[in-house]
């Protein structure tokens, strides 16, 4: 693998927003109330039940590797058959920054207090000025002197399908916060999975700054991170990529999404609804979805983090991909650093797809 050169020294300081819009059965759990219309979906879940698992075909494992190797940059990608549980992977347990992927985490935790009688999809939530973070947050244009009012269920669609940083940080609170996130993963066996400490502290802390709530005005952010010094930046960011607090395995985001497939997470009815949700994502049409043949079906999250020095991180994309004949495939391509271009970064995403398909296919 070639050598990746940290930062450019000439490079402007180019800052991608974290978490950004990117170029976007358990035992039987007590009835739940009913839930909103979910957009159109396939029909989850839709896999017969596990077998043993069984080794990926060596077409397929040694594709996944290449793409790897001739890839320039750090990158894990791992892909699950849904419905064995065989992985073929590479770099597929090494812990890699999640960015905006950890907003799947905190919905599945959502949803799960809708089951539990906790929470109702339509409960009323009001954003204030100060639950707004920083970076990517359309919903901030709706914030007015008395907040914004909507719903729990506006939130999830917010955060999942536009990438929105305060929506999603609203939901992490109302459920308990990190903790409550934590515990979740910790129940259902979802190894590999760390989760950080929200959007704010998160984003300050890999920038090299303590959080103020002034900084999720305007561009006060933007000024403040580039007022600091270049060799406190480029620590920080080191700091952050050696040990991402947000960090997770490809290995451990495909057993979590494959859990989600199999109904494993979530109650039937909430299930469909979050797949239904993740299907219709706004974010990343060039990254794991352009790699899609005719029939197939993708519901992902996207995940990308800050840039300094022309040193791009946490460039992911995670989903489940599922043929026109059902079966169904946990993939995670997650690019922890590299100096490419986001096409060649894209291009890697969509070509793991398409060996995906290839192998299905049987070409």
């Amino acid at each position: 693998m070639t050598r990746i050169s940290w930062f450019s020294a000439t490079a402007g300081l180019t800052l991608l927003a974290g978490c950004v819009a990117p170029d976007a059965p358990p035992p039987a759990r007590r009835p739940v109330a009913p839930l909103p219309p979910p957009p159109p979906v396939a029909n989850w879940p839709a896999t017969p039940p596990a077998r043993p698992p069984l080794q990926p075909g060596a077409a397929l494992a040694n594709r996944i590797t290449t793409l790897g190797r001739s890839f320039n940059g750090l990158v894990g990608i791992a892909v699950r058959d849904v419905q064995t549980g065989w992985t073929a992977s590479y770099n597929g347990s090494l812990l890699f920054p999640q960015q905006s992927v950890s907003k799947l985490w905190v919905s599945i935790t959502v949803m799960d207090a809708v089951d539990r009688g906790r929470l109702r999809l339509d409960q009323p939530v009001t954003i204030r000025r100060d639950d707004l973070t920083v970076f990517h947050q359309p919903i901030r244009a709706l914030v007015g002197p008395d907040g914004y009012t909507t719903t729990l269920g506006a939130l999830i669609e917010q955060a999942m399908t536009r990438s929105d940083n305060t929506a999603n940080d609203k939901l992490l609170w109302t459920v308990g916060g990190p903790e409550a996130v934590r515990s979740m993963l910790a129940r259902n066996g979802i190894s590999g999975v760390r989760f950080g400490p929200g959007e704010r502290l998160l984003q300050s802390q890999t920038a090299g700054l303590s959080w103020k709530q002034s900084y999720s005005i305007g561009d006060a952010f933007f000024k403040a991170r580039n007022a600091l010094p270049m060799n406190v930046r480029e620590a920080a960011l080191r700091r952050y990529l050696a040990d991402p607090i947000d960090g997770a395995s490809p290995e451990g985001i495909t057993l979590g999404l494959a859990g989600l497939a199999r109904g494993n997470l979530l109650s039937p009815a909430s299930c469909r609804y979050l797949l239904g949700v993740m299907e219709n994502s706004k974010t990343g049409p060039q990254r794991m979805r352009a790699g899609l043949a005719p029939g197939w079906t993708l519901a992902h999250k996207t995940g990308t983090g800050q840039e300094l020095g022309g040193l791009a991180t946490g460039y992911n994309d995670v989903g489940l991909v599922t043929a026109p004949d059902g079966r169904a495939y946990a993939i995670a391509v997650m690019i922890g650093r590299t100096t490419l271009t986001i096409p060649q970064r894209q291009r890697l995403m969509s070509d793991v797809v398409r060996a995906v398909v290839a192998d299905h296919d049987g070409y």
